[in-house]
């Protein structure tokens, strides 16, 4: 009882500095990123079986991610975008820490958001196929350089590489 109070006291007492130019406290990056990891590991079993990968699905995870994701995250060679470097937590850069996870742990973060990250869920604005591709490109990140991230763009304006049909609609973000 007394440590509930306490935590609500806490609370209440609006001590706790939100603000995204603040960083969080040791403690509380601790808490957060050890609940969200094991939140996430814990719920990924819950994902389908990914489709074979192939390069139109990888072709729309660039895409997508070249479009939605950088700007947060970087991209080999690609400098997180002023949203990204406002943000705290700070994106992970996941051409570094996309290794850390499986690729159903991709998929579930990509489809579900994480609360309180600034990590938009895409899955009610996305395709299975969609999140599928996004998470295969996620998941090559750590094996790119600058010089084929530049590459895929460069075939990205040449129309090369828009991914499949299913991108032609529109998606809110």
């Amino acid at each position: 009882v007394l440590v509930a109070a306490g935590g609500l006291a806490f609370v209440y007492s609006g001590v706790y500095d939100v603000a995204a130019t603040q960083p969080h406290s040791r403690a509380a990056r601790w808490v957060l990123g050890t609940l969200m990891e094991r939140s996430v590991r814990s719920r990924a079993d819950e994902v389908p079986d990914p489709p074979a990968e192939s390069e139109e699905l990888l072709a729309m995870g660039f895409h997508h991610y070249d479009e939605m994701c950088a700007v947060c995250h970087g991209a080999p060679g690609i400098e997180r975008g002023e949203i990204g470097e406002g943000m705290e937590p700070e994106p992970p850069d996941l051409a570094e820490e996309a290794g850390e996870w499986t690729l159903p742990e991709i998929f579930w973060i990509t489809s579900h958001g994480i609360k309180m990250a600034g990590m938009p869920a895409f899955g009610p604005t996305h395709s299975e196929e969609e999140l599928w591709g996004i998470s295969m490109f996620v998941r090559r990140l750590p094996q790119m350089d600058s010089a084929e991230y530049a590459r895929l763009r460069r075939e990205a304006a040449e129309g090369g590489g828009q991914g499949s049909e299913s991108d032609t609609h529109t998606h809110t973000h």
